[in-house]
């Protein structure tokens, strides 16, 4: 059932599971709205996940791969889905050294997002790595991964052009945009 805080000013009246997959559930609930008609929400549940920007001088690294829901290739930062036990963090380095055979010495945090506020809970956390050391890659079975290097200014001018969509990808940019400008 969904967790109603006190400042939700919907009555949850029932809520059910409809679908579930090792990747995300569907739920629907039965509210009462806050002018006291009935109505429904249904939610897409996913566990979170991190978008990780790895950046050496000038030059951000990018990844290009084909997402199933769009029907199309995303330019993105290199990002994936927290396993059970595994921290934001965790598992942004877990997807650098999977996806782009790389290491940082350090990490910036640039906080969270929720991306379609109205129907998705599911968080994601974005960070800045830097101090790069670079080995091989090794992406989980199915996924093919092209690795983009590019100036900086060039993936803001992607982010500005939409040609990068990717959520966390375009927030995660314009942060450290505007962290270097400071």
């Amino acid at each position: 059932m969904t967790k109603e805080s006190e400042n939700n000013p919907f009555k949850v009246i029932d809520s059910n599971e409809i679908y579930k997959n090792p990747w995300i559930t569907l739920q629907e609930d039965k509210v009462i709205r806050p002018g006291g008609e009935e109505g429904i929400f249904g939610i897409v549940s996913q566990s979170g996940g991190s978008t990780v920007i790895p950046i050496d001088g000038d030059t951000v690294y990018l990844s290009r791969e084909f997402r199933y829901a769009i029907n199309d290739y995303s330019i993105e930062g290199f990002s994936g889905g927290i396993e059970a036990g595994e921290s934001f963090l965790g598992a942004a380095k877990r997807e650098l050294k999977e996806e782009l055979g790389a290491t940082a010495d350090q990490w910036t945090d640039l906080g969270v997002i929720n991306p379609l506020t109205a129907i998705v809970r599911s968080p994601k956390a974005m960070f800045m790595a830097t101090v790069l050391t670079m080995g091989t890659s090794k992406p989980d079975q199915g996924e093919v991964i092209e690795v983009l290097a590019m100036p900086f200014t060039e993936a803001i001018k992607m982010v500005m052009s939409s040609q990068i969509t990717h959520g966390a990808t375009c927030v995660a940019l314009q942060k450290i945009a505007l962290m270097q400008r400071r």
